[in-house]
């Protein structure tokens, strides 16, 4: 891990995807409350229109307005999408809507953000699905409009909203983390992410930022201990775990809750 990093000055967060899929939204509410009360760091759920999962056409809600239930509906823990899709909201409408959860839940609203890639979503909903660099390209132009939107709402939003980039694409997406992240998360393998950040910390000094300022994310679905123990010596520090309908499974959120723990010793 590079120092210029410095993971070490962070703790392990956990972070808990609770897939909007395959549940009422009572049994998604009380998902969310459940995380919390369990101690995880962060719920987060994902800006899709259909499953993911399971039966393609069972039982899905939009992810935005199913956290401004979570937002009301919990006390403590942080929260967003994992990650809002950028081309399904014109820039000032996200900004808006960030701002109104951010309210709701007292400050505590992550925005978390990407270009998209679900085909059915677009084509279903009448998007335009274009390229992958047309996605990052849209991306790129519409961040600074979040960012300057959130400056002129009336009331502003709570606190300073961290932005969180999802994607591991080293010339388009790894600048706009560099350029406006405050959390990179990625699906980036252990041996593979100390290039990753290589990258990073190049186009974060051509920004001129700092780039210990951008916390590293990863994902535990699936993992085991050796796993995530490289992920935490190349410098990853918000571990994200997938939970998804019809049966919940919360074994794993809790063992990697004891891991955190352990770790933050």
């Amino acid at each position: 891990m590079s120092t210029a990093f410095r993971a070490e000055d962070r703790p392990v967060r956990i972070s808990v995807q609770i897939a909007p899929q395959h549940l009422p939204i009572a049994a998604l509410r009380d998902a969310a409350v459940h995380a919390e009360d369990l101690g995880v760091d962060m719920v987060m759920n994902w800006d899709h229109f259909y499953p993911l999962s399971g039966d393609p056409d069972g039982l899905h809600f939009e992810a935005w307005t199913q956290l401004a239930q979570w937002a009301e509906a919990t006390e403590r823990v942080e929260l967003g999408p994992l990650v809002n899709c950028n081309s399904y909201r014109n820039p000032n409408l996200q900004a808006d809507m960030a701002r109104t959860v951010d309210h709701i839940s007292g400050g505590r609203f992550v925005f978390g953000t990407g270009s998209g890639w679900a085909q059915r979503d677009y084509d279903e909903y009448g998007y335009p699905f274009g390229t992958v660099g047309s996605r990052l390209d849209a991306l790129a132009h519409d961040l600074p409009i979040v960012r300057d939107r959130w400056t002129r709402l009336n009331p502003q939003p709570v606190r300073r909203i961290p932005i969180l980039i999802g994607g591991a694409g080293e010339r388009k997406t790894l600048r706009l983390v560099a350029e406006h992240a405050d959390i990179w998360h990625s699906f980036v393998a252990p041996e593979a992410l100390g290039q990753k950040l290589d990258v990073l910390q190049r186009h974060a000094e051509e920004v001129g930022r700092d780039v210990a300022e951008i916390e590293i994310g990863n994902e535990l679905r699936g993992a085991d201990d050796a796993k995530a123990e490289a992920l935490f010596d190349a410098g990853v520090r918000l571990f994200t775990v997938g939970v998804t309908g019809p049966d919940l499974d919360w074994a794993s959120v809790e063992r990697w809750l004891r891991w955190r723990d352990a770790k933050n010793a």
